[in-house]
């Protein structure tokens, strides 16, 4: 049986309650017996999916929000200092933790499942956790989506495995003892935290080793930045690598694309293996082995656990399909690094044969857009045509002359056909005098933008 709560965490009062990380962590409390509360800037479906479990969610920031009681008081690095609750707790004495903290809390005496890199954790840990529950295992899991309702984003499950998304953003992935770390592939990103590829790789090195005696590390043998990682390992835990590479340990031999799927052949200790992955994309395809690769690594037969991945039919903002009016797809993507929109562009372009790809790219923090920018307009440049919107800040304030002009004057250099709109609220109109009958419109990015896709299609169902 999973264990009950964790020491001081009864009452907890979460700030930001609304968003992926803290949102599942605070439900995992409440299936547990906590007495949670928290606060988030405004009302949303998952907010109203924590009330249904008995969560208390105020709208707003303000002091009275945080009950005289409160066990303590969970936070994220989004979470400013001057924040009146926070400031509150500092006054009442309310210990503050942090949601790494929380959630590494969650895991003791469980068997976890860390699944860290710069792209594709989400994916991963969906996969894992659907294809576990679809073999009567039971896990507990925390995920930064929602897999197919508003607060399906964690479980408390009755098994004895913990499957967690491990965010390496502020490093606070260097909180958890895994006995199966994933790392998927090490990039530069999150310039606000990290300077340099060398802070990087320093990171995953502390992260690698917080894997317990006797664990596995799943790397990635295809990513450049992963192999590197694993030469600065140098043996020091027992890793497991995928991909397909010639010396990978999982060799991938096939990935066959079926429209919005793809068929995929592993060799796994010897044995060959065929399994279908329900979303498109050859990215996808290698996150679903490295699902393989950590479920056997715990010990579960792959032979049984590829049939189960399966079962995973997407997470929401992941090439997700939001609808079709006037012969016109509408697809969400939460791709926001260059690499992602590459990979999420070319997964749409081999499925799309020759339909159109238009593409409403927002981007996503100051920093991201300052640092890759360019890179940003060289992956647009595989659609047909885009439309990008000013940068969504997120947690960060302006940095002057950093807009999204650095991204569409890439673009053009790269003969894309790209326009620049600044009124979100102009999005429907413009795509709806844009797109035919058989084209695909992707909303992507990792703010806001999710938003229109609803609004693209009651637009073009008017015409």
């Amino acid at each position: 049986m999973a264990p009950g709560l964790p020491a001081a965490m009864d009452r907890p009062h979460f700030i930001g309650i609304g968003g992926a990380g803290m949102s599942g962590i605070a439900k995992i409390l409440a299936q547990r017996g906590a007495e949670v509360a928290g606060s988030d800037a405004k009302d949303s479906a998952t907010a109203q999916a924590l009330r249904a479990l008995g969560v208390t969610v105020h709208l707003g920031h303000a002091a009275g929000h945080l009950a005289d009681d409160a066990s303590c008081v969970v936070v994220s690095s989004a979470i400013r200092e001057d924040n009146p609750e926070l400031a509150r707790a500092a006054e009442l004495g309310i210990p503050v933790v942090h949601r790494s903290d929380a959630l590494a809390a969650l895991m003791q005496g469980l068997r976890p499942i860390a699944v860290a890199g710069t792209h594709g954790k989400t994916t991963t840990t969906s996969m894992l956790a659907v294809s576990l529950g679809e073999l009567g295992l039971k896990p507990s899991y925390a995920i930064g989506g929602d897999l197919d309702a508003p607060g399906s984003n964690a479980l408390h499950g009755a098994g004895d495995i913990f499957v967690a998304e491990a965010d390496e953003s502020d490093r606070s992935f260097h909180k958890y003892a895994p006995e199966v770390a994933i790392v998927l592939n090490v990039e530069l990103d999150h310039h606000a935290n990290y300077a340099s590829m060398d802070e990087i790789y320093e990171s995953f090195e502390i992260f690698a080793g917080k894997i317990v005696p006797g664990g596995t590390l799943v790397i990635s043998a295809d990513h450049e930045g992963a192999r590197e990682l694993t030469r600065r390992l140098a043996g020091s835990v027992r890793t497991v690598t995928y991909g397909e590479a010639a010396d990978a340990d999982v060799r991938v031999t096939a990935i066959v694309p079926q429209g919005l799927k793809s068929l995929v052949t592993a060799v796994v200790d010897g044995e060959e293996l065929t399994f279908a992955v329900s979303v498109p994309g050859r990215h996808y395809a290698l996150n679903a082995v490295a699902a393989l690769a950590a479920g056997a690594a715990l010990g579960i037969p792959a032979a049984e656990l590829a049939p189960a991945i399966a079962a995973y039919t997407g997470v929401k903002r992941r090439l997700q399909l939001k609808g079709e009016a006037a012969g016109v797809q509408v697809i969400d993507s939460y791709a926001h690094h260059p690499t992602e929109m590459t990979a999420d562009l070319e997964a749409m372009r081999a499925a799309a044969g020759d339909a159109r790809i238009l593409v409403v790219f927002q981007p996503h923090l100051f920093s991201r857009t300052q640092e890759l920018g360019k890179e940003m307009g060289q992956a647009l440049a595989l659609a047909d045509a885009s439309v990008v919107l000013d940068i969504y800040p997120a947690r960060e304030d302006p940095i002057p002359g950093v807009t999204s002009e650095l991204i569409i004057d890439s673009a053009r250099t790269a003969n894309a056909e790209v326009t620049a709109v600044h009124d979100k609220a102009e999005i429907p109109a413009v795509i709806a005098g844009m797109a035919g009958a058989g084209d695909l419109v992707l909303t992507m990015g990792a703010g806001d933008v999710t938003d229109l896709g609803p609004l693209i299609l009651d637009r073009l169902s008017q015409q």
